[in-house]
């Protein structure tokens, strides 16, 4: 959670892959899971955060009933079966939906993929998380899919962070990646950072990368109590 004007709460939704859906990254072998992975922002009220956070903590498992919350985490097809689902559940409208709309200024919802070099990462205990947003220039992972991919597994195998998942957008804003970092803490981050940023093997490869990048946004997300990754 983020607060700024307003607060800012991200949810990542995991959907249920469909039979023969598949998503290519273009550089590397395709993406035959078929799950897609929606982020959620919702922008609150400042004054209603915790009012918002009471209720979906009490009645989240009205939504999880229809679908797997990852962290706060089903396919198109399915998607849309849950959303029909949901249509008709009188319960998680009266207790869930409409309780939380009066506290929301804003939300947006984006379809992602996991690129295929990689699958989502369990963090192995409690911590923070940090999501790098990327919005690369057009022409697609076909241009740029290679630099950005030897950037991340730079950062990994010098084991500065540890990686949760890369998840390329597929419907929203084109050309956009983020990137799920976990650390333990954000001063073991933060010490991370700082030690990558004199590591030369890290540096070569981020300004390979950072000739295709057009912009770059960081947020560091403490999960909610109710958040099944901690």
């Amino acid at each position: 959670m983020l607060a700024l004007r307003s607060s800012l709460t991200r949810a990542v939704a995991a959907r249920t892959p469909a039979p023969q859906v598949c998503s290519s990254f273009a550089t590397g072998p395709r993406q035959y899971d078929g799950t897609f992975y929606e982020f959620r922002t919702s922008y609150l009220k400042p004054s209603k955060m915790k009012e918002f956070l009471e209720n979906v903590k009490k009645n989240i498992h009205l939504r999880t009933a229809h679908s797997e919350l990852v962290g706060y985490w089903n396919n198109f097809a399915h998607r849309t079966e849950v959303r029909k689902a949901l249509a008709k559940d009188k319960e998680w409208q009266e207790q869930f939906l409409i309780p939380n709309l009066a506290l929301i200024d804003k939300q947006e919802s984006e379809i992602t993929y996991l690129v295929p070099w990689c699958k989502l990462e369990k963090p192995p205990k409690e911590g923070v998380y940090e999501l790098a947003t990327f919005q690369m220039k057009p022409g697609g992972p076909a241009l740029w899919g290679d630099p950005f991919k030897r950037a991340v597994h730079t950062h990994i195998n010098q084991g500065y962070t540890k990686l949760v998942g890369v998840f390329h957008a597929e419907y929203g804003i084109l050309n956009r990646v983020h990137v799920l970092w976990w650390n333990e803490s954000a001063d073991s981050r933060a010490a991370g950072r700082h030690r990558s940023h004199e590591d030369p093997r890290v540096v070569a490869a981020v300004r390979e990368s950072v000739n295709f990048l057009e912009s770059q946004q960081n947020m560091l997300l403490i999960p909610a109590s109710f958040s099944p990754l901690k």
